[in-house]
């Protein structure tokens, strides 16, 4: 398929999806909701590729929010099914089964905000801006900011910035937990590469069986998600990369893990 509204490109394991829309401050628009869910779903079912980037075009903006354009004249029902394509290719990322990474720097607003809540990891320049301004437009968080807010930063935090709209810095960000690590801008992206090239080396079916667990278990009692963790840990005993792992730890060697 051939995206408009995104470029890809490959560093070994890790697939780098960028959203390119630099004169909208990289704006969702229904047509890159929909080229960003094929975009996810390929990587997804690429043996070859290991960890995703997302990152937006230019120094200003990750993702400035949703394209107002739209929404302006938009119904009811387009309305909800704007909504409920979005939360579908946000939940996508969310359960890839791969570590995904968001690249942040400068706005993350609204959908911007939404979309970066919804990756593994979110490296943050220290000049990004964070908020969920949709309430100064007479509307709600409709791609999950209300519900993914309440779960990594809590309910106080959830109300006060859904309520208020107004933007946060990278900072206030990070002690919220919304943010994973804060760096200087001219480090941005080696910290990123860093981070993926880290994941890319570890063994897939252990990501994928670590990121399940922990999502499930956000979602159930403990009970239920020790459970899971268990069956988890025992399926890992069926990989020659539990094999590989747990021989070069004897062997005092870097394991070579190769997603089998």
């Amino acid at each position: 398929m051939t995206f408009r509204n995104l470029t890809l490109d490959d560093r070994g394991a890790v697939r780098r999806i960028t959203i390119n829309r630099p004169e909208k401050l990289n704006a969702l628009n229904r047509e890159t909701i929909g080229e960003l869910d094929v975009a996810f779903q390929q990587a997804k079912h690429d043996d070859a590729i290991r960890v995703v980037t997302l990152a937006g075009s230019g120094e200003k903006a990750f993702v400035a929010g949703a394209d107002i354009s739209e929404l302006a004249t938009a119904t009811p029902l387009q309305m909800q099914q704007m909504s409920r394509n979005g939360q579908r290719m946000m939940l996508g990322i969310e359960r890839l089964g791969k570590p995904v990474i968001a690249r942040i720097q400068g706005f993350a607003l609204g959908g911007g905000m939404e979309l970066a809540m919804s990756c593994h990891f979110r490296v943050a320049s220290e000049k990004a801006k964070f908020g969920q301004p949709e309430i100064n437009l007479g509307v709600i968080p409709g791609f999950g900011g209300t519900q993914r807010l309440l779960r990594l930063a809590g309910r106080g935090a959830a109300l006060e910035l859904c309520l208020t709209g107004a933007p946060i810095d990278a900072a206030r960000a990070f002690a919220l937990g919304l943010v994973t690590r804060v760096v200087p801008a001219a480090q941005l992206d080696a910290e990123v590469d860093a981070l993926a090239d880290q994941l890319a080396a570890s063994a897939p079916h252990a990501l994928a069986g670590i990121m399940d667990a922990i999502l499930l278990g956000g979602e159930c009692g403990i009970d239920v998600g020790l459970d899971y963790e268990s069956q988890a840990f025992a399926v890992c005993a069926a990989t020659a990369d539990m094999r590989e792992g747990t021989q070069a730890f004897l062997e005092r060697r870097k394991p070579a893990f190769i997603g089998q």
